[in-house]
């Protein structure tokens, strides 16, 4: 009974606050143009699905593009700190600083030097998505059990055997938890760089209904950026099942 409970709360609470919301705007009379009722929301969603996922279309090329990139920076970023404490101690501060600066405020620069395309976008996702990843790789390679790379080494394993064999197999449940943060953030990363300069995508839409007071579309909008990022950090969710077999027979 209780985990039935543990598993419906969440979703009793989010609908409890969408009637919540409905009949407050209902009651007060608050104009669309201020604050949209979740059935306007809604309503505008299906209304404009076939532009939304045009729309949709480009963000998800450019998060994909952009995550593809980020992964394989991290994995090649993350053995290198594992390996090197040298080259852990240079550029780990380096890594931070590139956390610590607002993403939109760099998406300008980024399009002053590379242009209006695609480019800066995913540039802009690649710098929201790699820290996370190298910082999960590169901490689930360093918390190895001693034992398994001794035996490696005393049947003559070499470096590059230990990291195939032991490090990085054991490693993947802390990448995959990198990843899974990463995924959430890669759509909000594309939209942001649409926003600065863009003909497509849904930061394009988003500032385009903005502009005109629109507030459903802006809403409605959102709603298509939350189920895109459940949708990327579902794929995450998969492809764990994929490389981490005896995990998901545990599940089961």
């Amino acid at each position: 009974m209780r985990k039935k409970l543990s598993k419906t709360a969440p979703v009793l609470v989010i609908l409890g606050l969408l009637v919540f919301w409905e009949l407050i705007v209902q009651i007060a009379g608050i104009p669309l143009y201020v604050l949209p009722a979740p059935s306007d929301m809604l309503g505008t969603f299906v209304k404009d699905l076939p532009a939304l996922l045009g729309h949709a279309a480009v963000t998800v090329m450019e998060a994909l593009t952009g995550m593809g990139i980020s992964i394989v920076i991290g994995i090649l970023m993350g053995i290198l700190i594992d390996a090197m404490p040298t080259f852990k101690k240079c550029i780990y501060p380096i890594l931070v600083v590139t956390q610590t600066v607002p993403v939109i405020v760099l998406a300008p620069i980024f399009i002053i030097y590379m242009g209006f395309g695609y480019a800066p976008k995913i540039l802009t996702v690649v710098l929201m998505c790699f820290f996370p990843i190298v910082v999960s790789f590169s901490d689930g390679l360093g918390e190895m059990d001693e034992g398994y790379l001794n035996l490696v080494k005393t049947y003559g394993g070499s470096r590059l055997q230990i990291y195939r064999i032991v490090k990085i197999p054991m490693a993947m449940i802390s990448l995959l938890s990198g990843l899974k943060v990463a995924a959430t953030y890669s759509i909000s990363g594309a939209v942001v760089g649409e926003w600065i300069a863009s003909q497509s995508g849904l930061g394009y839409y988003i500032l385009r209904a903005k502009n005109g007071y629109m507030l459903d579309k802006v809403f409605a909008c959102v709603l298509m950026i939350i189920l895109l990022s459940l949708l990327m950090n579902g794929m995450v969710k998969l492809l764990g099942y994929a490389v981490l077999p005896m995990k998901r027979r545990r599940r089961r």
